[in-house]
Order: structure tokens, then C-alpha cells, then sequence
């Protein structure tokens, strides 16, 4: 019993290491900044007119479907993000379907999936994550039209010191300071050789220096910081209880106890596969060996239908993000949201596994 104890928290361990080792650097850190960047920077109405209630949602869908296409990031990174619009007036629909479409259709990973899993897989994610954000983010605003409603009450309080300073600046500062922040996520979390990425990310560094130095004052960088920093003391340890509770769990039923239950495209096994990839941490491009491998769907053991279902849903909920969300939206957004992504990755992997959805 004490064997199997210190076995199942040394999993739990190692899970924590895994993640800080990878994802804390390259990911989290630009990904609070970022966050942290918007709270301070970026004016009330710069959000509101793409992302508010009022937005036509052929816009605001539109733009929040496709936002994760240049960012690398998984279901945790894009936390701060997704909380720092809605702290900015979003309306909960298309938060939603930007919290879904970021991780899901990330450029790296879907031509990542189309390299190894093969092209019509590869396809398949990258039209289904669009459509799904947005049947998702619809579907959230059907079912909570009382916190858009309360969204437009604080529609007229007024906006903060930094976004009161906006103005001073050239209108090309802000575009370009958020610009090099993402492209220090992009690189950072790349592919590219350590020496080149380490390159172009301290030449990002800098650029973001020059502009913080010579167009944004002192109480806008300390805005940033507190902002940055309220995010992180929120967010970080919920993430890190999440992710030691899902290597405990992956300790008593690791993924390949599943794999003789997704051999076929039924309805059941679809299920099955999103709600394994609703509890399982997986990191932006690491889905893609875990279904090839793992799960065994490059030796023909895994049928596609789950293999798409697991592909929706595992890279944009998880465990730890479940508990992170749910301390940003409270418990009904975040079990409906769970219940959405579910459904609706069944539905997917089922139609495109017995070739109703073609692709």
C-alpha cells in the first residue's frame, strides 16, 4: 500500500516537473505577460469593439475562431489570456470560443497533425475546431445572457490611467508591443533549434525594451506588472495542483487502458476519447504522439472518429484548466462549458469516422 502511494505521488511529481520544465518558460511566463499586457494596456473599447455583446457576431466569432491560428498554445496557456478579456468587457460567447479555438488550431500543431497523422485528420481538426468555437461560443451565450447583460451595465464605467495614456502614443505602438509579445510565445514555444530560437527571442526582448522605454511611462509598466502578477498568484497554483492530481490519476489508469476501447468509430468509443481528453493534460503538439503512439492510431489500433474526438477535446480542456476556469467563470460556466466540448468533440469524431463529416 505505501509502495503503491509513494509510486502514485512520485507520478504526480513528475507530472509537475514535465510541466514546469516545458511549458513554464517558453509558454506560461510570455503567456501572463501578455495578459498582464492587456488589463494595462489595451483600452476598454479596443475590446469591446471586436468581443462585446453589441459586436456583430459574424465579427466577433468570426476573429475569436481563428485567434489561436499564430499562437502555440495549450489549454492552460491561453487562461490568462482568455481572463484578461473578459476583465476587459468581453462578452462570454466569444471568450469562450476564443478559449477554445486558441489551443485548438494553433498553426504548429495542425500542420504537426497533418504531418504525422496524415492529411485528412489534419484537415478535419482545423475545420472542426473552427466550427466548434463557434457553435460553443453561441451556445454560452444562449445559456448565460444574464452575464452579458451585466457586461453591458459596466459598459460605461471609465476606463483606466494606461488606457487613458493610449492616446498620447503613435497608434502603431500598441499593435507592435503586442506583436513581439507574441512572437516571443510563437518562438519561444517552436520547434526551431535552441540557439535560434534563443536569438530571435532576445531580439524580440529587446524591440519590447526600446518601446516600453521610450513610449509607455512608469505607471503603465507598474500597471503592467500588478496586472501581470494578480493573473499569475490566481492562476499558476491551481495549475500545478491540476496538473500533480492528473499524474496521480494517470498512475492508476494510464492512457493505454483506454486504448483497446477506441478501435472503432461508434458513438461510445468517440465519448469516450473526449472525455479521456477532457481529464488528460495535454500539451499543445504533444497530442499529436500520444494519439500516434500511445493511443496507437499510426498502428491502426485507434479509429479516427476517437482519434478526431481526442484531438478536440484533449488539447483544449484538461483537469488543470477545468479548476482555473472554474475560479475565473464559476462552477455553471465551467461545467457547461466541459459538457459543450464533450458533447460536441463526440459528435464531431462520430460524424467524420462513419463519413457523414468529410473533409
Amino acid at each position: 500500500m505505501i509502495d503503491i502511494l509513494i509510486g502514485a505521488l512520485a507520478s504526480g511529481l513528475a507530472a509537475v516537473l514535465d510541466y514546469l520544465s516545458a511549458h513554464v518558460l517558453t509558454c506560461l511566463v510570455p503567456a501572463f505577460f501578455i495578459a498582464g499586457a492587456i488589463a494595462a494596456f489595451v483600452r476598454k473599447e479596443a475590446v469591446l469593439k471586436y468581443f462585446s455583446p453589441e459586436t456583430p457576431k459574424s465579427i466577433s466569432y468570426g476573429i475569436a475562431s481563428v485567434s489561436g491560428t499564430i499562437l502555440a498554445v495549450c489549454s492552460c496557456t491561453i487562461l490568462p489570456i482568455f481572463a484578461g478579456i473578459l476583465k476587459k468587457g468581453s462578452g462570454i460567447g466569444p471568450a469562450t470560443t476564443f478559449l477554445f479555438a486558441g489551443p485548438a488550431i494553433n498553426i504548429l500543431a495542425i500542420i504537426y497533425t497533418a504531418r504525422v497523422l496524415g492529411f485528412d485528420l489534419g484537415a478535419a481538426r482545423a475545420v472542426s475546431a473552427v466550427l466548434l468555437a463557434i457553435v460553443i461560443g453561441l451556445a454560452m451565450a444562449l445559456l448565460f445572457r444574464s452575464a452579458d447583460v451585466e457586461t453591458r451595465k459596466q459598459k460605461a464605467m471609465a476606463p483606466g490611467v494606461a488606457g487613458a495614456c493610449e492616446e498620447e502614443k503613435p497608434r502603431w505602438v500598441t499593435p507592435a508591443f503586442f506583436a513581439l509579445m507574441v512572437g516571443v510565445l510563437v518562438f519561444g514555444a517552436s520547434q526551431l533549434a535552441w540557439a535560434l530560437r534563443l536569438g530571435i527571442v532576445y531580439i524580440l526582448t529587446v524591440a519590447i525594451a526600446v518601446l516600453l522605454i521610450y513610449y509607455f511611462d512608469r505607471d503603465e509598466v507598474t500597471d503592467w506588472g500588478l496586472e501581470t502578477w494578480d493573473l499569475t498568484k490566481k492562476i499558476f497554483p491551481i495549475l500545478i495542483a491540476g496538473t500533480f492530481l492528473v499524474g496521480i490519476i494517470a498512475f492508476f489508469l494510464p492512457p493505454e487502458t483506454f486504448q483497446p476501447f477506441f478501435g472503432n468509430n461508434s458513438f461510445v468509443a468517440c465519448a469516450l476519447a473526449s472525455i479521456v481528453g477532457m481529464i488528460l493534460y495535454m500539451p499543445t503538439l504533444l497530442e499529436v504522439p500520444i494519439i500516434g503512439t500511445t493511443f496507437g492510431y499510426s498502428a491502426g489500433l485507434m479509429a479516427a472518429g476517437p482519434a478526431l474526438a481526442l484531438l478536440l477535446a484533449g488539447p483544449t480542456v484538461s483537469l488543470p484548466s477545468v479548476l482555473v476556469i472554474y475560479r475565473i467563470v464559476g462552477a455553471k460556466k465551467t461545467a457547461a462549458y466541459v459538457a459543450l466540448v464533450v458533447a460536441f468533440a463526440t459528435l464531431a469524431g462520430f460524424l467524420y469516422g462513419n463519413g457523414v463529416l468529410l473533409i
